[in-house]
């Protein structure tokens, strides 16, 4: 029986081994993704990351907890707003900032989650649906938040441009690392919340929570855990992207943003953290790689105008066949 187990651990070690050495392969391609992509692409990478981030803070809502959620984007809303606010008018540090950009969201997730416990199934979609909208139209009309014309003059936190390897390293670069450095830690957390106590409590309320409350399962406390939980990753993320944007308005946090945010978790795969993260990418760098694809197949039609259009179509073809997302989730993992 000893022999056994000592065998089964020997050949379950190479797997292992070989999964952290192309997650740290990935990272370190990550890392060194500036150094060799222009300034376009690494744009678009920082979005992709961004996404990223996003991405894994609802799918703390969506696929650990089967909660729907359609204003998600007005979290990270609160999260730039609040950075915003601190750095131009009271001249905050950033990283304080930050730290109260995620609480601040936080506590948005709990305003929301309070008045949701008793909704389900559509119910819960509208009532999410109609705080993302008030956010967005408050936002628009507060004084403090700058009106429509919203907040600019963003300082940047991080060192002036400097040039090394013939690369000029500026704030695009730094937010981008910056992002980066989120994404994995979102990635660490969001992998221990699954494995944990309060992580296993969302898997039973999202399968059937009228039979996780008779378990003895707090619905109350669970579900606002979910929601506090996945809008402190967005309050973080929108604090990086205000402080990239140097300048934030009401119409960046529109229902779009939080379509496309849902659309990367469900085209990954709900509950699934490599899901999510192929999802984000594939949001958006698929789009924008069709921007060039005249130059490659030399078609006479401007396929620029409907890289959307194409997009969509390859979505619904992929939803068609493989309507569990890239990874679908396996029981006992991740």
């Amino acid at each position: 029986m000893e022999n056994a187990t000592k065998q089964t651990v020997v050949l379950n070690r190479p797997k292992i081994n070989a999964k952290s050495s192309a997650l740290a392969a990935l990272m370190v391609l990550a890392a060194f993704f500036p150094f060799f992509a222009g300034p376009y692409w690494l744009d678009v990478g920082f979005l992709a990351v961004f996404y990223i981030v996003l991405g894994l803070g609802l799918n703390v809502v969506v696929g650990y907890a089967g909660l729907l959620d359609l204003g998600y984007s007005a979290f990270f809303a609160v999260g730039a707003y609040t950075t915003g606010i601190f750095m131009t008018q009271f001249q905050m540090n950033f990283f304080l900032a930050l730290a109260l950009s995620g609480i601040f969201a936080a506590v948005a997730g709990l305003i929301i989650g309070a008045p949701t416990l008793r909704l389900r199934s559509d119910y819960l979609a509208i009532v999410t649906l109609g705080f993302g909208e008030i956010v967005k139209i408050s936002a628009k009309n507060l004084e403090f938040t700058g009106g429509a014309s919203g907040i600019y003059g963003i300082m940047s936190p991080f060192p002036a441009p400097i040039t090394f390897m013939g690369m000029t390293i500026n704030n695009l670069t730094y937010c981008y690392w910056a992002i980066l450095i989120l994404a994995v830690i979102a990635i660490v957390a969001s992998k221990r919340l699954g494995q944990s106590r309060i992580g296993r409590s969302w898997a039973y309320i999202r399968e059937d929570e009228d039979a996780a409350e008779a378990m003895g399962i707090n619905r109350v406390r669970s579900k606002l855990a979910a929601y506090s939980v996945g809008a402190f990753f967005g309050g973080l993320a929108g604090a990086v992207f205000a402080v990239k944007m140097t300048a934030i308005a009401p119409e960046s946090f529109n229902f779009m943003q939080s379509v496309m945010i849902l659309l990367a978790v469900i085209l990954g795969g709900l509950g699934r953290i490599s899901g999510v993260v192929i999802g984000a990418i594939i949001v958006i760098v698929l789009p924008e790689s069709l921007r060039d694809l005249n130059k490659l197949i030399h078609l006479d039609v401007d396929i620029d105008r409907y890289r959307f259009l194409v997009f969509g179509v390859a979505l619904v073809i992929l939803m068609i066949f493989r309507p569990q997302g890239l990874v679908p989730e396996s029981r006992g993992k991740e």
